[in-house]
């Protein structure tokens, strides 16, 4: 089986920049030059990445056997615009641990 981490943090990457997209650029274009249909779109997209996001993130908690807080702070940082790219550096290393554990096993 692949790294369920690594998928995680691919998909929390795209879900981050596409919530600062969101908010940076979508929604200027509707309350500012009324342009709505770039929230529809870009709000779909965005909450389709969040869908596939909690998926992976309900993925690793169950095959890496993540603790519970740690899966809870990687869902609560998914919701702060900026905090998911400081997380990845740490997830990194919760990447690297998983491959190591399972090498060992």
């Amino acid at each position: 089986m692949k790294n369920p981490v690594t998928l995680l943090r691919k998909v929390a990457l795209a879900e981050a920049v596409s919530y600062l997209i969101l908010l940076g650029i979508a929604m200027p274009l509707k309350y500012v030059w009324h342009m709505p249909l770039a929230v529809k779109y870009v709000g779909w997209v965005h909450g389709a990445l969040f869908v596939v996001f909690c998926l992976s993130l309900l993925q690793v908690w169950l095959t890496a056997k993540w603790p519970i807080f740690r899966a809870a702070l990687v869902f609560v940082a998914s919701l702060l615009p900026l905090v998911p790219f400081f997380l990845d550096r740490w997830m990194g290393g919760q990447e690297l641990a998983y491959a190591r554990q399972k090498a060992a096993n």
